[in-house]
C-alpha cells in the first residue's frame, strides 16, 4: 500500500473526518500491534552478533543458549572426604590425594580410599564418596598391612553417594535458556560453565532523530516567536535507555528537499521526525514519504496526546535489495511526542531487538487513585506516579507539557470516556527506575 492509496478505516473508528474522506486513525491497541509486527519483520535475517561475556550483561539471547559440555563434563566429588572403592573398611592409600583442576593420580582398588576434593574428578572404580566427617580413621588392625592406616564409615556408605555424575544438570546440546531470555549475572555464570566465551545478542537496533522546525532554539531564553528545542535533547537518551544506538540527532528546518535527503539517505534501521506530521503549510512528512515510495502502516492513532503520529516502511530500491527500514513520525508537542514513542518507537525496537514478548511495553495494571477525565472516543496517556499501590494521576497533561511526564513513573492507559476511583489501568513503565518515594515538586497538582 502506498501513500496514494486510501488506509483502510480501522475498526471502531468514525467512518470519514469531513469532505467524504475516510478516517485513518488507527486504534491505539491495533496501532501498537502494527509496530511490534513491523519490527518483527524487519528483524528477520538479521544475523546476531556475537558479544564476550563480560559485555553481554542486560542484552537479550539472539538464540537459545545450548549446553556446549555436559555439566558436570565428569563424574565429580561433591564432597571433601575419601573416594572410596568396594565395601570397608579400607586402607588408605598414601599415594596422593584427587584435587580440583588435576587429573587422578591414585585410582583406588577394591577395599581402597584415597583422599579426594570438592569438585575432583572421580577416580575410575570409586564406590562413594565419605564425607570426612562422617570417616574415622585407625593406624593398623588385622584387616591392614603392618603400618596401613584404616578407614572406617560412620554411617551406612550407598553406592554413588556424593558424586555429581557426569551431566547431572544437562547434556551437550541441551537447551538452557530460551532466545529472548535476558542475560542476568546468573545466565552469565551458566553460560561460562556451559562453554561459552561469547553470547549471541541482536545487533542494537541504529536509530537517527531528524528534529524539524523554524522555530526551533538549542539555547537561549525563547524570544520573537522562538522556543527551545525540548524532544532534542530529550529523544536521543529516551531511545537510548530503549536499547537503540542513536547515530545522529540532526536539525532540519521546514524544507522538504532537506528533509527528504535526510529520510532517504540515512543509513538507520528507524527515522524518528517530530513534528510536520498534520496537514500545515510546513508539514512535510506526508508528502516526503509519498516522493520516496514509502508504505503508510499507520496514520494516524485514536490516542490523546499524540493524535497524528504514524509509522511507514521506508522500502528499498529496488525492493528487496536492501534491509528492511521504517520511520516514526512523532507529533512536535513534547508530551504528544513521548506519547509516540510508547505507542509506536518502543513496541517496534523491542519487536526488532527480539527482546520482546508481543506488544512492546509491558504494563502492570494498577488501580488510579482519582477520576481521570477521557476523551469520547479516544485512548488517553496520563503520567501517573504509584504510591501505596495506587496510580495517581499528575495535572500537568497536556499535549506542549513536560511537567507531568518529569514527575511521573508511568502512564496511565485511560479508555475512551475516562476511569473512576479505584478502576485498574494499564500503566505503562519508563525506561528508568521509579523512585517510589519521591513526591513530584507539583503543589497541589493531582488531578
Amino acid at each position: 500500500m502506498n501513500l496514494k492509496d486510501p488506509l483502510p478505516v480501522a475498526p471502531g473508528t468514525a467512518a470519514d473526518t469531513g469532505a467524504g474522506q475516510p478516517h485513518r486513525a488507527t486504534a491505539w491497541p491495533e496501532a501498537r500491534a502494527v509496530a511490534v509486527r513491523a519490527g518483527a519483520d524487519a528483524r528477520a535475517g538479521r544475523a546476531p552478533l556475537g558479544v564476550p561475556l563480560g559485555q553481554a550483561l542486560g542484552q537479550v539471547l539472539a538464540e537459545p543458549l545450548l549446553a556446549l559440555t555436559d555439566l558436570p563434563p565428569f563424574d565429580t566429588s561433591a564432597m571433601d572426604g575419601w573416594a572410596v572403592a568396594g565395601p570397608g573398611p579400607w586402607t588408605v592409600r598414601e599415594d596422593g590425594a584427587v584435587l580440583a583442576g588435576h587429573a587422578p593420580a591414585a585410582v583406588p582398588a577394591a577395599g581402597e580410599a584415597v583422599r579426594i576434593a570438592t569438585g575432583a574428578p572421580v577416580p575410575a572404580g570409586t564406590t562413594a564418596v565419605v564425607r570426612t566427617e562422617h570417616a574415622r580413621t585407625e593406624q593398623g588392625g588385622t584387616a591392614a598391612a603392618s603400618g596401613a592406616t584404616l578407614l572406617h564409615a560412620l554411617r551406612e556408605v550407598v553406592p554413588g553417594q556424593d558424586i555429581r555424575p557426569r551431566g547431572q544438570e544437562c547434556r551437550s546440546g541441551d537447551e538452557l535458556l530460551p532466545r529472548g531470555t535476558r542475560v542476568t549475572p546468573a545466565v552469565l555464570g551458566l553460560a561460562a560453565a556451559a562453554g561459552y566465551d561469547e553470547l549471541p545478542v541482536p545487533s542494537r537496533p541504529r536509530v537517527e532523530i531528524l528534529v524539524l522546525g523554524d522555530e526551533l532554539l538549542t539555547a537561549g531564553l525563547p524570544h520573537d516567536g522562538l522556543i527551545r528545542d525540548a524532544l532534542g535533547p530529550m529523544l536521543g537518551p529516551w531511545l537510548t535507555a530503549l536499547g537503540a544506538d542513536v547515530l545522529a540527532t540532526r536539525r532540519i528546518g521546514d524544507d522538504a528537499e532537506e528533509l527528504y535527503a535526510a529520510v532517504t539517505g540515512s543509513g538507520a534501521d528507524l527515522v524518528v521526525t517530530t513534528g510536520g506530521t498534520a496537514a500545515g503549510p510546513v508539514d512535510h512528512v506526508h508528502g516526503v514519504l509519498d516522493r520516496a515510495g514509502a508504505t503508510l502502516l499507520v496514520d494516524g492513532v485514536k490516542v490523546r496526546p499524540g493524535h497524528p503520529m504514524l509509522l511507514a516502511r521506508l522500502d528499498a530500491e529496488p525492493p528487496g535489495t536492501g534491509p528492511v527500514r521504517h520511520l516514526v513520525g512523532l507529533p512536535g508537542n513534547p508530551l504528544a511526542a513521548v506519547s509516540g514513542l510508547l505507542t509506536l518507537a518502543e513496541p517496534l525496537l523491542t519487536a526488532l531487538a527480539g527482546a520482546g514478548s508481543g506488544s512492546g511495553n509491558e504494563a502492570a495494571r494498577v488501580p488510579v487513585q482519582d477520576e481521570v477525565h477521557g476523551h469520547p472516543h479516544d485512548t488517553r496517556l496520563v503520567p501517573v506516579v504509584r504510591r501505596g499501590g495506587r496510580a495517581v494521576p499528575l495535572r500537568y497533561n497536556g499535549p506542549a507539557m513536560l511537567r507531568g511526564i518529569a514527575a511521573a513513573d508511568g502512564l496511565a492507559v485511560v479508555p475512551p470516556g475516562g476511569a473512576r476511583p479505584g478502576q485498574e489501568l494499564d500503566v505503562l513503565d519508563l525506561p528508568w527506575p521509579a523512585a517510589e518515594g519521591a513526591v513530584p515538586a507539583q503543589g497541589a497538582c493531582f488531578t
